[in-house]
């Protein structure tokens, strides 16, 4: 896990719009393990500085590493981007050029296989992007039904809201379910469609354990806040409900004349990118400037 590096999704199209140049102050709010990040480095080309932040410490370890050797012009910075004024701002840098947010889950979670954010590989129900009390196991054992069919259908868009809801209740009555495979088998369903049928439930769980549309929504007024005239926010979705509030967000702003959109549409990745990163296939890009 020492060398784990991914593949970013939608670098060119983040640094046409971001435009990191010399000399600027830049903030990836969501390092992960540095993609995004070595290419905006690059482009500083030696000059200027880049926060990255990240609420899982192993990311930040790693991402040390993969970017070591920008080590001068990188502060790293752990913590939960809900808080990305204090962050930044306890750093010293009171106003920043550019902010990019990557949203979702990271390569590192999904792709470690212990912390149980994917229903493809065999673990403890977890979840947690950073160090919560609320865990995965807690939400599927102890929330009561009506609350279940709550947050799979607003999180998880799940059009079978009730009967999974039913099948966990009913299924943990004769034991606690433990583990990321005895969920996916709860879920059952139907097989053969474009997404695996378990894949709605544990998005909406892991949303609720990591409380990530409310993180969100603190965020971007943060960020707003955080830019210099000219400054510019991007931010890469990977499903409708951080969307829908990012465009919303925007669009709100745009309407008080406080920041100009960049993107009239959500940018998506080239069917190229799509077919040899996976990763990419849902991502939509928006940005605006602080005017």
């Amino acid at each position: 896990m020492e060398n784990f590096t991914h593949q970013p999704v939608l670098t060119d199209a983040v640094m046409e719009y971001l435009a990191p140049r010399p000399g600027q102050t830049l903030v990836d709010a969501t390092l992960g393990l540095g993609g995004h990040a070595k290419a905006i480095l690059e482009r500083l080309g030696g000059i200027g500085k880049l926060v990255g932040i990240d609420q899982d410490e192993q990311a930040l370890q790693i991402a040390s590493k993969n970017l070591s050797s920008y080590q001068n012009q990188l502060v790293l910075v752990y913590g939960n981007f809900r808080d990305l004024g204090q962050l930044v701002e306890s750093h010293g840098y009171g106003s920043v050029d550019g902010i990019l947010f990557d949203l979702g889950v990271s390569s590192l979670q999904l792709d470690e296989g212990t912390r149980g954010f994917s229903f493809n590989k065999s673990a403890i129900l977890d979840m947690r992007m950073g160090v919560g009390e609320l865990t995965a196991e807690e939400v599927v054992n102890t929330y009561s039904e009506a609350k279940l069919v709550r947050i799979l259908r607003e999180y998880g868009e799940e059009p079978r809201a009730e009967q999974i809801a039913e099948r966990i209740v009913e299924a943990r009555k004769y034991h606690p379910i433990r583990t990321t495979d005895e969920l996916a088998d709860i879920i059952g369903g139907y097989r053969g469609g474009k997404i695996n049928p378990a894949t709605r439930t544990f998005q909406a769980i892991r949303i609720e354990v990591n409380d990530e549309l409310t993180a969100l929504e603190q965020a971007l007024p943060q960020a707003v806040d955080l830019l210099k005239p000219g400054g510019r926010l991007a931010v890469i979705s990977f499903h409708s409900l951080e969307d829908r509030i990012v465009k919303h967000f925007f669009k709100t702003l745009a309407t008080g004349g406080s920041i100009r959109l960049l993107t009239k549409k959500a940018i998506m990745p080239s069917w190229e990118e799509r077919k040899s990163n996976r990763r990419a296939r849902s991502a939509k890009l928006r940005v605006i400037e602080k005017i």
